[in-house]
């Protein structure tokens, strides 16, 4: 009996050991299977498959030192929102493009959905990340503009109906427009600009379902603000005209973050209508 009972203590004990490497061995192993996360920490977030792209406080995270694409951009975001570190926030970010890229066979843009959950859940390689590069993007936005519109690009690859990205782009190439010496470069970059608004206003559109359910006349009183500016800057006086008239339509029952910009925008659009004179029907 007491022979028994030592061997069932041995086994036990064996069962123990066993069960602890297995836990120690899960909790050194990160979201691409690579040292440096905790899988039984609660607060660290397995890609399935998909990463997860917020942002979580990163002291709760327990890493040590990053080494896969999540743990750089998580450090990045750390970097730029919590310690204002924007030269270690841009090393992070660019540090998980490299792990997670597509020329080099890191990552996948996902186009269509597996046809099982398994394949689904263990899709290889990892979806593409779009944090990083939208983060760097905006970064780089006045120091590298032409970088910012590759990584924003990449974005719109990788999520062609994220809001905000093609807003950027055209401020982006608004601002090479600015700084561009000849004339008919100039223009080009203003009208590539314009066509980043309006791709921006079409993964929103105002349809006469929403008109019915909301009242709205317009949306992206933020996009209709851009495109006046620079339609403006290319002596499209008409366009720049519509381009007001859609923004007080669009602030009517929003407003807008910068509320100021209302009466500005009634004022603007007098002024547009004094240049242009009376229409020929009037």
């Amino acid at each position: 009996m007491i022979r028994r009972e030592i061997q069932l203590l041995a086994i036990l004990g064996l069962l123990i050991a066993a069960l602890s490497l297995w836990i120690g061995y899960g909790e050194a192993w990160s979201q691409n299977g690579q040292a440096g996360g905790q899988k039984r920490n609660p607060n660290y977030l397995d890609r399935n498959p998909f990463y997860f792209e917020g942002k979580v406080d990163y002291e709760l995270l327990g890493i040590d030192q990053p080494v896969d694409a999540w743990e750089f951009m998580q450090r990045g975001i750390h970097r730029q929102d919590d310690l204002e570190d924007r030269d270690g926030a841009i090393q992070d970010y660019r540090a998980a493009i490299e792990r997670n890229n597509p020329d080099n066979g890191t990552c996948q843009i996902v186009k269509t959905l597996p046809s099982t959950t398994l394949e689904f859940q263990q899709l290889t390689p990892a979806p593409c990340l779009f944090t990083p590069r939208l983060r760097l993007g905006y970064l780089l936005l006045h120091e590298d503009t032409l970088q910012a519109i590759q990584l924003f690009r990449q974005v719109t690859d990788i999520d062609p109906q994220r809001l905000e990205v093609n807003a950027l782009i055209g401020e982006a190439y608004e601002i090479l427009g600015d700084e561009a010496s000849d004339p008919e470069n100039r223009e080009a970059l203003y009208l590539q600009a314009v066509r980043a608004l309006n791709a921006e206003l079409a993964l929103s559109p105002v349809t006469e379902l929403t008109r019915s359910l909301t009242g709205d006349e317009a949306n992206n009183a933020h996009a209709h603000w851009n495109l006046a500016r620079i339609q403006e800057k290319l002596n499209n006086l008409p366009e720049a005209l519509f381009a007001l008239d859609q923004y007080l339509k669009a602030t009517r029952w929003h407003s807008d973050v910068y509320p100021w910009r209302i009466p500005l925008a009634q004022r603007r659009m007098e002024q547009l209508n004094a240049r242009l004179g009376p229409s020929p029907g009037d």
